[in-house]
C-alpha cells in the first residue's frame, strides 16, 4: 500500500514540478521550439519522469538536478536575447531551403529536411504546386515560412480599393463542438438555443446533426454535419 501511494505522491509532484517550470521558462517554450527549448524540454520531461517512477532517486537530488537545469536555461535565454552571436548557437537559425523558385539542394541535405518534408510543408500553407514559391526558410522552430510569387499572392480589400470601413469583424463563437450545444457560449453572446434551432431548421437539420457549428467573423454561421453527403471521398480511413 505504501509503494502505491509513493508513486501516487512522486507522480503528482512530477506533474506539478514541470508546470511551474513550463511556466517560469515562459510560453515561448512551447510555442516556439529551438535547439535550446528541445534539449530543455527532453531534459526535464526525463527528470520528472524518473521522480515518477525511479524510487531508487532521492527526492533533494531531482529537485536539484531541476533547479539547476531551470537556472541554465534562463541564462541561456538571457544570454540569447542580449548575443545575437550567441543567439545562432543556442537557438539556431534560419536556413533557405527555396530561392528564386529554385530548391537550394545543398541547404536540404544541410538540415537533412527531404523533398517529401518540403512538400507536406507548403501542402499545410495551401501551396501544392511548387512553381507557386518565390521563397521558402526553415525557421529555427522547423517551421517552413513561405512567400509565394508575385502572380500568386492573396489580393486585400487595399488592393483593390475596397470600403475599409464595413462593419468590423467579430471573434469567432463555437456554438457546437463534438456534436455538444455549447450553452455557455450562446448566453454570453446574446444566443439563443430558438435560435439555432430555427437557422437549422431552414438547412432542414436539427442540432443532433451537427458535428460541428460556428459564428464566424463576419457572423456568419458555418455548420459541418455528421453526414457529409460525398459520393466518393478522396481519403477514407
Amino acid at each position: 500500500m505504501h509503494a502505491y501511494f509513493d508513486i501516487l505522491l512522486r507522480s503528482s509532484s512530477a506533474i506539478i514540478l514541470l508546470l511551474l517550470v513550463s511556466k517560469l521558462l515562459g510560453k515561448q517554450t512551447i510555442s516556439n521550439m529551438t535547439f535550446h527549448d528541445f534539449v530543455t524540454g527532453i531534459t526535464i520531461g526525463a527528470l520528472t519522469a524518473n521522480l515518477a517512477f525511479n524510487d531508487s532517486l532521492k527526492w533533494t537530488h531531482v529537485l536539484l538536478s531541476l533547479l539547476v537545469i531551470t537556472v541554465i536555461s534562463t541564462l541561456l535565454s538571457i544570454i540569447a536575447l542580449k548575443n545575437h552571436k550567441m543567439r545562432k548557437w543556442i537557438s539556431g537559425s534560419p536556413t533557405v531551403l527555396i530561392e528564386g523558385g529554385k530548391i537550394l539542394e545543398e541547404n536540404m541535405k544541410k538540415e537533412k529536411f527531404t523533398l517529401d518534408s518540403l512538400n507536406q510543408a507548403l501542402r499545410e500553407r495551401g501551396i501544392f504546386n511548387l512553381d507557386e514559391v518565390e521563397y521558402a526558410v526553415l525557421e529555427d522552430n522547423g517551421i517552413v515560412a513561405v512567400l509565394k510569387k508575385d502572380e500568386y499572392q492573396y489580393v486585400t480589400k487595399k488592393d483593390l480599393k475596397l470600403n475599409l470601413n464595413a462593419r468590423a469583424q467579430a471573434f469567432p463563437v463555437e456554438l457546437i463542438m463534438d456534436g455538444t450545444l455549447m450553452e455557455k457560449q450562446l448566453e454570453e453572446n446574446g444566443l439563443t438555443k430558438e435560435w439555432l434551432e430555427a437557422e437549422l431548421k431552414r438547412k432542414g437539420k436539427q442540432i443532433s446533426d451537427v458535428f460541428y457549428a460556428v459564428r464566424g467573423t463576419q457572423r456568419q454561421l458555418i455548420f459541418d454535419f455528421y453526414e457529409d453527403e460525398i459520393d466518393k471521398p478522396i481519403d477514407k480511413e
